[in-house]
């Protein structure tokens, strides 16, 4: 998508569903709408059905002629019909959902597959607003199940829930599984960021100048250099795969203001005191770490955004069921990274799967 096409999205109709840029199978729906001092806000579901002409796996087939012949009676009474796996994908800071690679891989398995894209991010993103700003990692739990109702509204009977979430959205989504248990089957967490670089020693200093700050000036911005390796490494104008959409996943990161920053330290003190999430959790990170200001090479086969040792070490502390995976030559997102890396990951998903997610 060149520059001067870019358009922000438009809100649905309740219940209503778009089709979505991704292409055939994709479409959309505006959610948990609401508004702040900013103006309206909402949230974005992706959802994935195979398109015509592809082989969806049986349980979609079935799924998608008890939808077509009898939506209505599904919606009247959502204990009829055979539970549906669902799976609901969350994104990273300045982040959205463009991967019908990984759509495709959960489809593969039998799951219909979502992904969120949370207010003021990706499709939900609006001109009026401040990109990706939050107070409190809690006001997200709004969206989460938002979705989660949208998508019992969409299949009828939910069966097992997977949240698979990357980055800052792996926080988020830690969190909330912590806050909710007996809800997801399992959680698979990309290169969650649980922890602020350079340790709790770094999060504790930083916290410590920033809170009084976000409590007056929320939306102030904190100067940081910015830096573009990061959308080099993604971009298919650049050195990556992907093509990304030019407002929803800019050259830059998003500035970042005091209220973002604290609401996302404040989630990594959460961590650190410890969770008690119920499920299976799967964590994955590269290898290897590699931070700088200016794109190089290696950055296509490290992680450049966070510490995978002191993230690694952290991720002991969000439950009981933790099984952790090194993904050699993996970037930030692991399932951006070359292609037989990203083979890796999905083969990590899949031990991990058939261990603890069974086929019915």
């Amino acid at each position: 998508m060149r520059s001067d096409e870019a358009r922000y999205a438009i809100d649905t109709e309740p219940g209503q569903w778009l089709d979505d840029e991704l292409g055939p199978g994709f479409s959309y729906t505006s959610i948990s709408p609401g508004r702040d001092e900013e103006g309206p806000f909402c949230a974005t579901l992706v959802r994935y059905l195979p398109a015509v002409g592809e082989k969806p796996h049986w349980r979609d087939a079935m799924l998608n002629v008890r939808q077509g012949l009898d939506r209505a009676r599904a919606r009247g009474n959502h204990g009829t019909g055979a539970p549906v796996d669902v799976v609901l994908g969350l994104h990273g800071w300045t982040d959205y959902f463009y991967n019908p690679e990984l759509a495709r891989y959960w489809s593969d398995r039998g799951y219909r597959f979502y992904a969120l894209d949370l207010r003021r991010y990706g499709r939900s993103l609006r001109a009026w607003q401040t990109p990706g700003f939050i107070t409190d990692l809690r006001e997200y739990d709004a969206d989460i199940e938002a979705a989660l109702e949208a998508i019992r509204e969409d299949v009828g009977q939910v069966g097992r829930i997977v949240v698979v979430a990357h980055s800052t959205g792996g926080l988020t989504g830690s969190l909330w599984a912590n806050r909710n248990p007996g809800i997801l089957s399992a959680l698979v967490l990309n290169s969650p960021w649980l922890e602020m670089q350079g340790s709790w020693l770094v999060r504790n200093a930083a916290a410590g100048l920033l809170e009084p700050l976000a409590r007056v000036r929320p939306k102030a911005r904190i100067k940081l250099p910015e830096v573009d390796h990061y959308w080099q490494s993604l971009s298919n104008r650049a050195h990556g795969e992907w093509e990304v959409h030019p407002l929803w996943r800019p050259r830059n990161a998003f500035p970042v203001t005091a209220g973002w920053i604290s609401a996302v330290l404040a989630g990594h003190a959460e961590v650190a005191r410890g969770l008690d999430i119920r499920c299976p959790v799967l964590v994955m990170t590269s290898s290897k770490t590699h931070l700088g200001t200016v794109f190089e090479p290696e950055m296509l086969v490290t992680d450049t955004v966070i510490e995978v040792e002191t993230v690694r070490q952290r991720a002991l502390k969000l439950g009981n069921e933790v099984s952790i995976v090194r993904i050699e030559s993996g970037m930030h997102d692991l399932f951006t990274s070359a292609a037989p890396t990203r083979r890796k990951a999905y083969d990590a998903v899949s031990r991990f799967s058939d261990g603890y997610l069974p086929t019915r």
